[in-house]
């Protein structure tokens, strides 16, 4: 039986928030376009048994690692990006939106031969009731961007490296953020960066990590276990996770359930999710925590600080539709709500 206990330190996690503005974060990930299109329910179609949607709106904003520079940014933290994107309308949108943000287009490459990733999700609803997703549509590169597109990755992260206090890496299996090209930054580096992850589909491939932050079926998948509600067996796969990556933190978020933060020679911290359990949409929610863990990790907070940090972030985008940032205000106001919150086991 699980007790939630409740910390009297917010006020350390402030000091933390409040030198965001002082780091500089370089990324590389995979940018993606998160594109909604909505359309109010008008009839039934005479050709076959599906709603008609007369459309209403239609957004794209960042998604992917798009999304975790995004959330860097509206963190106040200094953010460096590196991708790619194609010579597409969502690339520009994408390009479109850092530029709105400040923040800076020089490595961000654009190769005429690349698709941009593009995630559509229909929504549909009535004029005064919520918008339900029905369908999601996801472009795709045929091809990883060209050998020449990543040559020109690693050369914009080996002079972003030198200015950054930390690297965050967001690969969503596109090819932009491979195991070897964060390979290539890390080899010969003199002092080499704290790195922080967050790999969909294989980040046991990945060495010379300092942090990773991968949820359950994430962990479920890589070590081939099943997890479910019982402590020991995440205890257990957390451990092993920390051992075969030689991690010295390591963050694993549990949807509804919030997240385990476990460090080197500590035991695991089980926290419970910020805010309510009623979540309104999570699409892009694993952005926002690598973001936020990433920069109260290298604000100085450690893995325990830097969680409960993310956990704040993850329970307030959670609750605002499609995909969303949080910004240092809001981070700041959470922390006035509630104290930080543990689970005892």
């Amino acid at each position: 039986m699980a007790m939630i206990r409740h910390s009297n330190e917010p006020k350390r996690l402030k000091e933390v928030v409040k030198r965001f503005s002082a780091i500089t974060i370089a990324v590389v990930g995979d940018l993606v376009a998160d594109e909604f299109v909505f359309g109010e329910i008008s009839r039934v179609s005479r050709e076959a048994p599906v709603l008609i949607l007369k459309h209403r709106d239609r957004t794209v904003v960042p998604g992917g690692g798009a999304n975790a520079i995004c959330n860097l940014a509206s963190l106040g933290v200094n953010v460096l990006p590196v991708g790619v994107v194609g010579q597409d309308e969502a690339g520009r949108l994408l390009r479109d939106e850092f530029r709105r943000r400040g923040v800076p287009l020089d490595g961000i490459l654009q190769d005429k031969s690349y698709t941009t990733v593009t995630k559509t999700r229909i929504l549909a609803g009535m004029t005064h009731t919520s918008r339900q997703q029905v369908v999601r549509i996801d472009r795709e590169p045929e091809v990883e961007p060209s050998a020449l597109a990543k040559r020109g990755l690693v050369r914009s992260l080996k002079k972003y490296a030198r200015k950054a206090d930390a690297l965050l890496v967001s690969d969503y299996g596109y090819g932009a953020a491979s195991p070897e090209i964060l390979n290539a930054i890390l080899s010969g580096a003199e002092n080499p960066l704290p790195v922080v992850l967050d790999s969909r589909y294989r980040i046991l491939e990945y060495s010379g990590v300092t942090a990773a932050t991968p949820n359950e079926p994430e962990v479920e998948a890589a070590l081939g276990v099943k997890i479910g509600n019982d402590w020991r067996a995440l205890r257990a796969a957390g451990e092993k996770m920390m051992s075969r990556m030689k991690l010295q933190s390591l963050i694993i978020t549990r949807g509804r359930d919030g997240m385990v933060a476990f460090e080197t020679k500590q035991e695991p911290v089980d926290i419970p999710i910020f805010g309510s359990d009623q979540v309104v949409d999570v699409t892009g929610a694993g952005d926002t925590v690598i973001a936020t863990f990433a920069a109260g990790f290298a604000a100085g907070a450690n893995t325990l600080e830097a969680a409960q940090l993310a956990n704040y972030a993850g329970g307030i985008v959670v609750m605002k539709r499609g995909t969303a940032t949080v910004s240092q205000e809001e981070l700041l106001d959470a922390l006035d709500q509630a104290p930080p919150a543990t689970r005892k086991h």
